[in-house]
């Protein structure tokens, strides 16, 4: 099985019970030096599965982060209440939060190694902190650098390890306790495509193999698209969109989506089509169609049938097709004579093998 690509069945994750819960969720940050109040979190109602791997999509200043940092009680929720395995983190004491962190474990966008101290020494340093046997450290420490592929680095310092090393340094001490939650902050955005990848896969594999919850915040799809069973895009401070990350690829139902979708399924047009593009027909030509390819007919000739039997000229602009999920998914931009009979007779027979198409608009 590809660690990358072995998604859950979205039944059983809507069945599971939720390892995180948010009920009616705000964080608002008070006005300072003449600045307005900030409302960096508004009504967020989620849930997130047990088991599963959930990502949070969003610009920068959406929300993500202080979404993340009331999970593990780092902020506290003007209104509303998160709940982490039927515990609510706002009620909880002093005491009752460090216990409750030791349950999260926590992955850094840098890493953040004491660079004084060696692969081993890092990985070990919570299980330090909590008091754990000498011999329960090392053993757990050895079995993890196992795990995330640092066997023969368990010696060496920081400065002597790659970014992607420092970031397996950072997976394995934030799985030293045994969390049965771990959050990731932008874990892959400081590293290069390849190195990702190769990150992306390891939590997977670490997902599989511990059945830990993983929640994780960026703003690459391609991040949610490889790994993520489930997706929330919050805008604003705002869930404006969630739920399965098949469905939500398939039909976005809102412009942010679609946009977030379209950077990494071919669904975007060229520069020079989309500065011409305009929302009526008029004197126009072309009409510009993305056609969806989903299911079992996500491999249809389509457009050659399309073509054939309605004896028009179609032009494709961009598109691919890719998998997601193991499950085919195409995503394909075309141009067909602007005609509203042709438009309406394409769009009929394109719903009538199952799929999708949007007329995006038009050009001359």
């Amino acid at each position: 099985m590809n660690a990358v690509t072995a998604f859950k069945d979205p039944v059983a994750l809507a069945a599971a019970d939720p390892a995180i819960r948010f009920a009616a969720v705000s964080k608002v940050y008070s006005a300072r030096n003449g600045d307005p109040a900030v409302a960096a979190l508004d009504k967020v109602n989620l849930s997130v599965a047990k088991g599963s791997i959930a990502g949070i999509i969003g610009r920068s200043g959406a929300g993500k982060s202080t979404l993340l940092r009331v999970i593990n009680g780092l902020e506290r929720p003007s209104a509303g209440q998160v709940f982490v395995d039927d515990v609510d983190v706002g009620a909880l004491d002093g005491a009752g939060l460090r216990a409750l962190r030791r349950r999260i474990g926590m992955i850094f966008q840098h890493f953040n190694l004491l660079s004084s101290r060696t692969v081993f020494d890092n990985i070990a340093l919570p299980l330090e902190l909590a008091g754990t046997p000498k011999a329960t450290i090392r053993t757990r420490v050895d079995n993890l650098i196992e795990l995330v592929g640092l066997a023969d680095k368990r010696g060496r310092y920081p400065a002597e390890l790659s970014g992607g090393q420092k970031q397996r340094v950072g997976i394995a001490r934030a799985l030293a306790t045994e969390p049965k939650v771990l959050l990731s902050d932008e874990a892959t955005s400081a590293l290069d495509p390849e190195t990702t990848r190769s990150i992306l896969a390891l939590l997977k594999r670490v997902n599989e193999i511990t059945g830990v919850t993983i929640v994780l915040i960026t703003h690459e799809m391609q991040v949610i698209k490889e790994i993520c069973d489930q997706v929330a895009v919050i805008e604003a401070g705002r869930i404006i969109e969630e739920g399965p990350v098949y469905r939500v690829f398939a039909e976005p139902a809102t412009a942010t989506t679609r946009t977030f979708v379209s950077s990494v399924t071919g669904g975007e047009l060229p520069r020079e089509i989309a500065a011409r593009l305009r929302p009526e027909a008029g004197e126009a030509r072309h009409a510009v169609l993305r056609i969806v390819f989903t299911g079992e007919n996500a491999t249809a000739p389509i457009l050659s049938r399309l073509s054939r039997s309605l004896d028009i000229d179609i032009n494709v602009l961009s598109g691919q097709v890719d998998e997601i999920g193991r499950r085919p998914f195409g995503n394909i931009t075309v141009t067909i004579p602007a005609a509203a009979e042709t438009v309406g007779a394409v769009t009929g027979l394109i719903a009538a093998h199952g799929l999708k198409a949007e007329v995006l608009g038009y050009v001359a």
